[in-house]
């Protein structure tokens, strides 16, 4: 497959540049000016387009908490108990969601799909590309990250818990729980005795040993601020999900390396910790420093309307090509998954959508997407 003529956003080049882009057994091939048509290669001609990688969404809940479906399809949150990292979202994904088409029409190619906020310790959290009728197909990462919550939703969950202490308390004890299984199992190694092995325990060694980060649940800045805290205790590796109060607490967050997932931004402030909420935080946390992804959280907002949060972001004061990596290779590194993903470069995947107008545009359209060079609209 041959795309010609087309503006490409090329992030090492600053932005959209014009050039042809060669897609071969579903990778990058060439990217060049003047790419000469091969015999019986398929050809668009993108004179006037735009072309961008297929877009990224580092949190959602789509394929688990399924569009129109109510309480039947919603598989978020499993209530079973506050500490609960045996669980896999990837046990929860429904493939024909009714917003896997719609969000593929906009753009959307990769999602993480995670449980909900109201565990402590909720559970692991997938990246799969938006095609596909079996879940264990459409897997990218399978151990993207340990979904964890502060804050409101775990407090208010009926699991025991009157306070934001409580709740942080529950994650110490989640953590050093892994962290007598780890010793437990060295020592059952080292001697050649028995091992009766733990599921839960053996996703969260994967948290100890950094092979898979904690995505935080955290709005307000104190939750915030705990998630920090408690991601130095213990040496982990944080992300930090929505993130609505950060800008108060933006210069500290600058200190350290902790990425953070920003949004939903177009919802009502439906609870006292998202009063901060603004699309001024994304931008704000740029110019700190801070590595900034942007959100949906489908199906809290649509995740076929992610170009428009983003637009929404650059017109409150981040930069747009910021605003663009902010739904593409940014999400694609805080995943894990930038080796494959996020960016236009020859040996990744052909992950491309043609727009009819710069994606921030009023009335730009995906026209094609693509998923690994499978014309998927």
């Amino acid at each position: 497959m041959l795309i010609q003529n087309a503006k490409v956003l090329l992030f090492e080049q600053g932005g959209f540049v014009e050039s042809d882009i060669r897609v071969e057994n579903g990778k990058i091939s060439e990217i060049a000016q003047g790419l000469v048509p091969k015999s019986g290669e398929t050809c668009y001609n993108a004179t006037g387009r735009y072309v961008t990688p297929g877009l990224i969404d580092a949190h959602t809940h789509i394929c688990i908490s399924e569009e129109g479906m109510g309480s039947i399809g919603d598989d978020c949150c499993d209530y079973s108990g506050p500490f609960t990292p045996e669980l896999e979202v990837l046990d929860g994904i429904y493939p024909f969601d009714r917003a896997v088409d719609s969000s593929v029409r906009a753009g959307v190619t990769t999602a993480c799909v995670c449980p909900g906020s109201d565990a402590v310790i909720g559970g692991v959290a997938s990246v799969i590309r938006l095609t596909g009728s079996v879940a264990d197909n459409m897997l990218v990462r399978r151990y993207a990250a340990m979904k964890c919550s502060l804050g409101e939703n775990p407090k208010s969950a009926k699991y025991g818990f009157a306070s934001r202490m409580g709740v942080a308390n529950q994650f110490r004890a989640g953590i050093e729980k892994a962290q007598e299984y780890r010793r437990s199992k060295e020592e059952a190694a080292a001697s050649g005795s028995y091992f009766k092995k733990d599921r839960g325990m053996e996703n969260m060694l994967l948290v100890l040993e950094k092979k898979m980060p904690v995505h935080i649940h955290a709005h307000r800045s104190d939750d915030i601020c705990t998630a920090v805290r408690l991601a130095r205790e213990y040496d982990l590796d944080l992300v930090i999900v929505h993130g609505t109060d950060a800008i108060p607490v933006a210069d500290y967050l600058a200190q350290f390396d902790y990425p953070v997932i920003v949004g939903p931004g177009i919802t009502p402030r439906s609870k006292q910790e998202t009063w901060g909420k603004t699309f001024e935080t994304a931008g704000v946390l740029h110019k700190a420093g801070i590595k900034v992804c942007i959100t949906s959280d489908h199906d809290v907002s649509p995740l076929y309307f992610l170009t428009t949060y983003a637009a929404l972001a650059v017109g409150a004061g981040l930069d747009e090509l910021e605003g663009l990596k902010a739904i593409t290779i940014n999400p694609a590194q805080v995943l894990g998954i930038d080796d494959r993903k996020g960016d236009i470069k020859v040996g990744l995947d052909a992950d491309l959508v043609i727009w009819t107008n710069h994606p921030f545009a009023v009335g730009a359209a995906a026209e094609h997407v693509f998923i690994e060079g499978q014309a998927a609209f």
